[in-house]
């Protein structure tokens, strides 16, 4: 299985951008999709979360301002992020929840990282 990120990039503060991770491979069904995000000397933290259900989660820093959200046909977890502030800057991982056969337990797969900067 590979997850492979798109989306990030340079926004001024107020601008917005929409990250995608697409994973590809064996995949039988993809439960918990999500975004973490790691700033220069912070901890990894979880950004947003979607069930195979559809419920949503974030962080409150994000609330109101970023969308997840999630294309089970093409195996896709999207953010969509507005109103950027300078304090999102990051790198952004996503994570999904994958079960490779109908007998194997879930395990969490990773995207390589893409970069968020949000500066004037």
């Amino acid at each position: 299985v590979q997850l492979v990120e798109s989306g990030g990039g340079l926004v001024q503060p107020g601008g917005s951008l929409r990250l995608s991770c697409v994973a590809s491979g064996s995949i039988f069904s993809i439960t918990t999709m999500g975004w973490y995000r790691q700033a220069p000397g912070k901890q990894r933290e979880l950004v947003a979360g979607i069930t195979e259900h559809g419920i949503t989660n974030y962080v409150d820093s994000v609330k109101g301002r970023f969308t997840i959200s999630r294309d089970n046909a093409k195996n896709t977890v999207y953010l969509q992020m507005d109103s950027l502030k300078p304090e999102d800057t990051a790198v952004y991982y996503c994570f999904l929840e994958i079960r490779k056969t109908m007998i194997s337990p879930p395990r969490d797969y990773w995207g390589q990282g893409t970069q968020v900067t949000v500066s004037s």
